[in-house]
């Protein structure tokens, strides 16, 4: 029952980080300082996909990279923000759902572990109730063997026959 709901709670998570990205993108183009920065992420990220692309087209990688506008690299910059959000929540929720089910393993794994010792308890119980009852078999038949074959099938111990049997007079 849990593990439904801890899937549907991280679904739900990461379906309300969409809304949130899109709000960052708004306000990220808005403050000054945080634009000038997003900027100038927008344009390293621009000047290494257009090397990337030009080296895998086999184009001149020499010729220089024209930097994007302004109003271009801030929204190059915000959608990579707002996808770099998704991702790390995405990332985050993932991790945590494997935390959550190495714990999980692991209590399974000590209940077996737990299993085996009580098995292995009760089989060293039962190997020394074998060896007693061996012994006791034995000590039995050293008896019979002493008694002869009379002794093993007679009821009544030899000293009760003997008060009991009439005395000649």
């Amino acid at each position: 029952m849990v593990l439904p709901v801890l899937k549907l709670g991280t679904l739900a998570l990461k379906t309300l980080s969409k809304p949130i990205a899109s709000r960052l993108k708004q306000q990220a183009g808005l403050h000054p300082k945080f634009r000038n920065f997003i900027v100038s992420i927008a344009q390293a990220n621009h000047r290494v996909t257009t090397q990337m692309q030009r080296r895998l087209y086999g184009h001149a990688t020499s010729v220089e990279i024209r930097p994007l506008d302004e109003e271009k690299a801030v929204q190059a910059a915000v959608d990579l923000l707002g996808e770099a959000f998704v991702f790390s929540v995405a990332v985050a929720a993932l991790y945590f759902e494997v935390q959550r089910s190495s714990r999980s393993e692991a209590k399974k794994e000590e209940l077996r572990r737990q299993e085996l010792e009580l098995m292995k308890e009760r089989d060293e119980a039962l190997s020394r109730e074998v060896e007693s009852l061996k012994s006791k078999i034995q000590e039995l038949e050293q008896l019979a063997r002493g008694r002869g074959l009379a002794g093993v099938f007679s009821l009544r111990p030899s000293h009760v026959e003997e008060a009991k049997s009439p005395t000649p007079a």
